[in-house]
């Protein structure tokens, strides 16, 4: 199936599925080796490293309704488009001094920020080929060791054990976020690469809800496979909340999880969903109420107001918000890597 679905990029080396690929050099996995499948060769896929950037009024190839993922440091913000990363799903770059790695898996739908310093050393990151639960098994190129994106934790090689810390990214349209960040800069289609970009590689894979390419550890299957929804992780448990628990406009959830008092905020109409702890750094608990001044999101009673990555904008009080643990995903890659994940009901 993978043949055919990329018989249009030849430099691809793709693999029949249903193969295992054998363990490197006999070293361990950290997940059962016959649910690791090899779907392209190392690099097949190529990552990008500090791809250009332009402004909005030289982005004439975005539209609307597609999804971006949004990295925003309180200086700069830039949108790595879902149809430049369905082709490369790893872009390497560095942004005000920062090395960070932006990781995409367009079969399990889930963007995740990783800093590039592991135990001390600078790595970029590349592409597998490799496949956990159909999810994305990066390659550090420091050491070789594979890395579970959704678990951000290498599960063999050198690194074997090793967890690496995300940050905040928020998923959304291109049209929330340019209205959130006037400012913002998109990553440019000019990637050194003939990708044709704004094609999904995988034909009807994103709509087709019954398909998968290979076999799952667990198929949870209470929602649909492929609904996108917002999880957070809590102490290894899984808490996932979906765009029917929220309204046209920005809704504010309360809710507790794990015993930690979280605060949810999402729109269906803007498509975004996140969340952070209740209490502060300082261990205050603010009176949340939910704004709609852009990207300003939460307030409070005592005229605090904190924007969508939860940094303090308006107010005396300047303690940022700490964000959860959390992605958007396809349903179907929460229940297979976390058995039994709870679902908000509201």
């Amino acid at each position: 199936m993978l043949m055919v679905l990329w018989g249009c990029e030849s430099a691809l080396d793709t693999n029949p599925p249903g193969n295992p690929p054998p363990p490197s050099s006999g070293d361990p996995w950290l997940v059962p080796i016959t649910h690791v499948f090899e779907a392209t060769g190392r690099d097949a896929i190529p990552a990008l490293s500090n791809p250009s950037l332009v402004e909005i009024s030289e982005a004439g190839y975005m539209f609307d309704p597609e999804l971006v993922i949004g990295y925003y440091d309180g200086q700069t913000a830039i949108a790595y488009p879902h149809h430049i990363l369905d082709w490369h799903e790893v872009i390497n770059h560095q942004v005000n001094g920062f090395f960070m790695t932006i990781t995409y898996c367009p079969l399990t739908g889930t963007g995740i920020g990783w800093p590039q310093n592991i135990d001390g050393f600078e790595t970029e990151f590349g592409v597998s080929g490799l496949l956990y639960n159909n999810n994305l098994i990066t390659f550090d190129r420091n050491t070789g060791s594979n890395w579970s994106q959704i678990t951000s934790q290498a599960v063999n090689g050198p690194k074997i054990g090793t967890q690496i810390p995300i940050f905040q990214l928020v998923e959304t349209r291109w049209s929330t976020w340019k209205e959130m960040f006037p400012n913002t800069k998109v990553a440019s289609r000019d990637t050194g690469w003939d990708r044709p970009y704004g094609q999904y590689p995988y034909d009807d894979f994103r709509s087709n809800h019954d398909e998968l390419f290979f076999p799952l550890t667990v198929d949870d299957q209470r929602l649909p496979r492929k609904e996108r929804v917002h999880g957070l992780i809590v102490n290894d448990q899984v808490k996932v909340f979906r765009f029917d628990s929220f309204g046209s406009d920005n809704t504010l959830i309360f809710d507790t999880f794990q015993d930690e008092e979280l605060v949810v905020v999402g729109n269906v109409d803007r498509n975004y969903i996140v969340s952070f702890f209740r209490k502060l750094a300082d261990g205050s608990s603010p009176n949340f109420q939910v704004l709609d001044e852009g990207k300003v999101i939460l307030g409070d009673d005592q005229g605090n107001k904190w924007d969508i990555y939860g940094n303090p904008v308006a107010g005396t009080l300047q303690e940022p918000l700490i964000p959860t643990r959390s992605f958007m995903g396809f349903w179907y890659a929460w229940g297979a890597f976390f058995p039994s994940p709870e679902i908000y009901d509201f």
